[in-house]
């Protein structure tokens, strides 16, 4: 038995139910595992949780500093950028529904430095953002409104992609990146950028049953 076992088995049920409604024996049930061992493994239910969140926003704020690294220019880094979040976020749905919905469940100590982090991933989008507005390709009235709806509609793809749907993710981001152009004045921004996107990683925490990258929609 791994902790990432444990880590998947509580992202299964937490994403369904909730952290609050979901208990320490039903995760052990998930995984074979009495509730002493279990605490042995992963400590309280919180501390699983921390856990979760902790890992899947880091390998988030990773994928999106080397997807704005591929390139100097602001189109590019903001093309990659919306693709690597919108890739992850497909093949990793429960984690990021977990991540969206349960940053409430953590003590007040936690859920600040949960923040801290998440709020380094978004400065990776603000820097972008400046980037482009101060070279004249961003055409964009208010820099925060705009960022968080592009964001949010990358999260939003945890709760409506299909792995078995018709689309690939590759079209998916394709879109998504067109989307996120016109926000900032520019058409067709998925033509536009250079280079191939990288490749979405699921997750180590991530149920593998959860999600594919072949196709959806």
């Amino acid at each position: 038995m791994k902790l990432h076992d444990v880590q998947r088995a509580a992202v299964e049920l937490f994403s369904a139910r909730g952290f609050a409604a979901t208990g320490i024996r039903e995760i052990g049930r998930q995984v074979n595992l009495n509730s002493a061992t279990l605490y042995h493994y992963t400590g309280s239910k919180e501390d699983l949780l921390d856990s979760i969140m902790r890992l899947a926003l880091l390998e988030l704020e990773q994928a999106g500093r080397e997807a704005v690294a591929r390139s100097q220019n602001p189109l590019d880094q903001l093309g990659h950028l919306v693709g690597a979040h919108v890739g992850i976020t497909a093949v990793n749905p429960l984690t990021s529904r977990v991540i969206d919905h349960e940053l409430r469940a953590l003590t007040l100590d936690r859920r600040a430095k949960m923040l801290e982090i998440r709020d380094s991933y978004e400065e990776v989008w603000t820097q972008v953002f400046a980037h482009g507005l101060a070279n004249g390709a961003f055409q964009v009235t208010n820099i925060k409104i705009t960022r968080l709806a592009i964001i949010e509609m990358c999260n939003g793809v945890a709760n409506w992609y299909n792995p078995n749907g018709e689309l690939p993710v590759l079209d998916i981001q394709k879109m998504l990146i067109d989307l996120s152009g016109r926000m900032i004045g520019v058409d067709c921004l998925w033509s536009k950028i250079d280079g191939e996107l990288a490749p979405p990683e699921r997750f180590s925490v991530e149920p593998i049953s959860s999600s594919s990258e072949d196709s959806g929609g």
